[in-house]
């Protein structure tokens, strides 16, 4: 089958999702350009081998990378294990359009979904691995636990989830409030090295354990083991990698 014929993008977004707003990647649409020269200028492949080697998909594995942007962790995902049946999950349309030109560039075959974290658009345990990188501290807090539940759902009992994102994950912005823009200036300025700010980039977002963690999201999900199974000092801030797993039916 040529390459071209592999990379499908399906709107599963419902009517009600159409004009639901989103913050995007970079922090701003007309940064989207420049976004994948500005996180490998960041240094985020890294962190995407990191939590490719850590989800260790096998052969034949269905992985969901939820938040995927341009494709990045999914084309990682993919060079560890070409076999792996990948799909990419985001709200952003122009980001998908642009995984899925690098994805015919590559000739790997890719499915991507174009719809939110908190509403998984896939079938109860039809996912082996769920992955995430740098997305989950877009979403609130609503959307945070949200999300957890829809991981779960999606996974069959045994499954994984792996995420790596920055810090603990507090739900206030730099100057204490709980704006979801506030996330964006972070996000952002964490992508952005000369743009840096050194109160913004150093904020609340990646500071200290808050009840709101992903490790916290996904024990009360119905996870088991949820832990940090590694992190690293990234020149942007303490980012964390933290897995758990369905448990297996009696």
């Amino acid at each position: 089958m040529a390459a071209s014929t592999q990379v499908r993008i399906l709107d599963q977004r419902t009517p009600e999702e159409r004009d639901r707003p989103f913050l995007p990647g970079a922090g701003k649409n007309w940064l989207l350009p420049f976004y994948d020269v500005f996180t490998r200028m960041g240094g985020v492949r890294a962190l995407h081998e990191r939590a490719a080697g850590l989800a260790s998909v096998q052969p034949g594995q269905a992985v969901a990378d939820v938040g995927c942007g341009t494709g990045n962790l999914s084309f990682t995902v993919l060079a560890a294990q070409p076999s792996a049946r990948v799909t990419g999950l985001d709200p952003d349309g122009d980001a998908l359009r642009r995984a899925a030109r690098k994805a015919r560039r590559r000739g790997v075959a890719l499915r991507l979904m174009q719809g939110y974290a908190d509403r998984i658009p896939a079938p109860d345990a039809s996912f082996d691995h769920v992955v995430s990188s740098l997305a989950v501290h877009h979403l609130d807090d609503d959307g945070r636990s949200a999300f957890a539940r829809e991981a779960l759902r999606v996974l069959r009992p045994g499954g994984t989830v792996t995420i790596a994102d920055f810090g603990a994950h507090s739900s206030e912005d730099e100057d204490g409030g709980h704006s979801t823009h506030g996330h964006g200036r972070v996000h952002a300025l964490r992508h952005l090295p000369w743009l840096r700010r050194s109160g913004a980039a150093h904020g609340p977002v990646g500071d200290g354990a808050h009840d709101d963690g992903i490790i916290a999201l996904l024990a009360d999900a119905g996870f088991a083991d949820a832990r940090e199974v590694a992190h690293t000092d990234h020149r942007f801030g303490r980012v964390a990698f933290v897995q758990a797993t369905r448990p297996r039916l009696d």
